[in-house]
């Protein structure tokens, strides 16, 4: 991985290094998604970011928030949503460890 990943290369690396676990790609919400075997989504690219679906009130979730630049996913403006994090490109170097706690989180 380079430095300065592009966002959509970075994604489409975890969801190959998750794709033997049972991880598929899909679409929701026009966005491009990670569906875990039961195909449920845990994961997305949404604009520039990871949105990973940690849990509220998680450790992972605090984590996250901890990053520069990251937030709660908030897609329609004005009602975040308080289990998912969208996690900047500048952190994409922890991507697959946000993706693997979220795929974690689903079971």
């Amino acid at each position: 991985m380079t430095e300065d990943p592009d966002p959509a290369a970075r994604y489409a690396e975890i969801a190959a290094e998750l794709a033997p676990r049972g991880v598929s790609r899909a679409s929701m919400f026009g966005m491009p998604c990670l569906k875990d075997a039961d195909g449920k989504a845990f994961a997305g690219l949404h604009q520039e970011g990871l949105v990973c679906r940690l849990g509220r009130d998680t450790p992972a979730l605090a984590e996250a928030l901890r990053l520069p630049g990251a937030h709660l996913f908030d897609p329609m403006g004005g009602r975040p949503m308080q289990d998912w994090a969208c996690i900047p490109p500048g952190a994409a170097a922890h991507w697959d460890n946000f993706a693997e706690a979220a795929l974690i989180a689903r079971r």
